[in-house]
């Protein structure tokens, strides 16, 4: 006796059907699972013949043989009991059922209750893709645009009525969205005009910031004001960062807020850009797709991780190798860091001395490469306010600056790309005032900027141009585009 029931495995950030074949036996009483399972998978045995007995099911005698095909990807997790246990059903029931039209995907308890996975979404994904029904705990919460998509069960009893045509599917609850913490409002940032302005030309452009300054300016206070700048994902961007997520094993608890994520220094190479054995997990770079990645203490982190950020930031991707294979994972994010200038951190400042040598100095600008500093479109000095500042009134509403970037983006869009992903053509074809022309040519003949650097000055000048309303980059933008890219070290 033989049966078939797709599920769905993720691989990388892609959702894959799978097929879990079934066939039943006579002979010595076997309970086989094959097909690359891990020991979460494997365990799945005895939770799918408790299942089966409590429901008032015959589990089966002789020889049950579970393949999970295609068999060279790994399967990991809960998420194959339910499809498991019903492909044994269908094998060995009296009447015939059909699961053809689902993808099942679900954990089972002991009694045979269906618990929620994480990998609904991506079942959905592939139900939606084959023209089938998604067949998924009914506790399951999730917002799901065509309802009739989605069939919730609470139980194994319940999925085989669904399939004999004896049961209509309960519908599922949509995540009710906790309130989002935004991380402050820009508002009560006070003084820091230049630090505030490039915090803002960062978000209308998607450029990478670089804040440095003394402990206690201010550089994560800002940092952390951007999520109330940035706007709400689209639908498919949506979608896409929360198969991510879900590859990575978490939940987004509001779907429509671009992430912002933000490791500790301490943050293994793995942790950062992703890896793991069997099937590699999504690291923060991954998980900040579509969002913000925030690196705060830059000079903390280890050379080697963030020289791993280079290849990403440049494009949007990170690929992790293995000796079967490689995966891709998307990785657009906007790189916003903060750092001291030095290792006492006091270099520059207006009260206290810097006490480092020439030699500690050194050590630690070797810490941050040449070419990831470059990378950087933006890189503000953040001064120590004077008492008067931190008690004068406060600036611009996050509100009142959203308004702005929210126009810059709108031109963006219909341009077709984000300002910070221009090429060089796209960029020789931008109008552009001839005291501006000039300007960037006499950037171009200097020393004190490489060719990426020189694209990157542009860039940041269209969107500058973009805030004003402008369909011209003047003089002037070109001169705050310089004045924003600053000088390293």
């Amino acid at each position: 006796m033989y049966s078939s029931v797709t599920s769905c495995a993720m691989v990388g950030a892609e959702p894959r059907p799978v097929h879990i074949e079934t066939t039943v036996t006579g002979g010595k009483h076997a309970f086989l699972i094959v097909g690359l399972p891990d020991a979460a998978v494997r365990e799945a045995r005895e939770r799918v013949r408790s299942a089966i007995r409590h429901q008032g099911f015959r589990f089966p005698k002789g020889r049950v043989v579970v393949n999970l095909s295609p068999a060279d990807i790994p399967k990991v997790g809960v998420t194959y009991d339910l499809p498991i246990a019903l492909s044994i059903l269908a094998a060995v029931f009296e009447t015939p059922l059909d699961f053809d039209g689902f993808v099942a995907v679900g954990e089972l308890s002991l009694e045979g209750t269906v618990r929620p996975v994480r990998a609904a979404l991506g079942a959905l994904d592939v139900a939606i893709r084959g023209g089938r029904r998604c067949l998924i705990s009914d506790a399951t919460r999730m917002r799901v645009d065509d309802a009739e998509v989605v069939a919730g069960v609470a139980d194994l009893r319940e999925a085989v009525a669904l399939a004999r045509g004896r049961l209509e599917a309960r519908p599922l609850d949509e995540p009710c969205g906790s309130p989002v913490s935004q991380g402050g409002d820009l508002s009560s940032v006070r003084g820091q005009p230049f630090a505030r302005r490039a915090l803002e030309v960062a978000v209308a452009g998607g450029h990478h910031l670089l804040l440095s300054g003394s402990p206690g300016a201010g550089k994560t206070m800002i940092a952390r004001r951007m999520p109330s700048l940035l706007p709400r994902l689209s639908e498919a961007d949506e979608r896409e960062v929360a198969l991510i997520w879900s590859a990575a094993g978490l939940d987004r608890s509001e779907p429509t807020v671009p992430p912002f994520r933000a490791p500790h220094h301490s943050s293994s190479l793995a942790a950062l850009v992703g890896g793991g054995i069997g099937n590699p997990r999504p690291g923060e770079v991954a998980k900040a797709h579509r969002g913000v990645l925030f690196l705060d203490e830059l000079g903390e982190f280890a050379p080697s991780s963030l020289d791993a950020l280079r290849q990403p930031i440049e494009d949007g991707v990170v690929t992790i190798a293995r000796s079967a294979g490689a995966i891709t994972f998307p990785a657009r994010f906007q790189l916003v860091a903060a750092m001291n200038p030095c290792p006492c951190g006091y270099a520059g400042d207006r009260i206290k001395p810097c006490t480092c040598g020439d030699a500690q100095l050194e050590r630690y600008r070797r810490r941050l490469s040449g070419p990831l500093v470059d990378r950087f479109d933006l890189r503000v000095r953040v001064p120590r306010l004077r008492p008067a500042a931190l008690t004068g009134s406060q600036g611009e509403s996050s509100a009142t600056v959203r308004v702005r970037v929210e126009v810059a983006l709108a031109l963006q869009h219909r341009r077709g790309l984000l300002n910070r992903d221009l090429d060089g053509s796209q960029l020789d074809a931008m109008a552009i005032s001839g005291a501006a022309r000039a300007g960037l040519v006499r950037l171009a003949e200097s020393d004190d900027i490489t060719g990426r650097g020189w694209d990157r000055v542009r860039r940041v000048a269209r969107t500058i141009a973009d805030l004003a309303s402008s369909d011209v980059v003047d003089a002037d933008h070109v001169d705050e585009a310089v004045e924003l890219r600053g000088q390293w070290p």
